[in-house]
């Protein structure tokens, strides 16, 4: 029997699995922190102003766990900036 093609869904999976993704985590990480600071915002302020922990920040900013998209918006609705997500097709 012929392999079939990987789905999407399977090539998503597999990039989480294996920790692929580290890059774009990264950026958003650095971007939330650098934006922070520019406003003169404590860990515990943002999350005051979104809705989530202290913890919670820390973790997104030292890249731990991926953050939600219903708290990257908080987040960014915090840090009065707009949340971008592009899909690109891949060349």
């Amino acid at each position: 029997m012929a392999a079939r093609a990987q789905r999407p869904i399977e090539r998503l999976r597999e990039k989480i699995a294996t920790g692929d993704r580290g890059w774009f985590f990264a950026a958003i990480a650095d971007r939330v922190a650098e934006r922070r600071m520019e406003m003169g915002l404590s860990q515990r302020e943002l999350a005051e102003l979104c809705g989530t922990t202290q913890s919670a920040i820390a973790r997104l900013e030292r890249g731990g766990r991926p953050p939600r998209i219903d708290t990257l918006l908080r987040i960014a609705e915090a840090l009065e900036c707009e949340l971008v997500v592009e899909l690109v097709p891949r060349a």
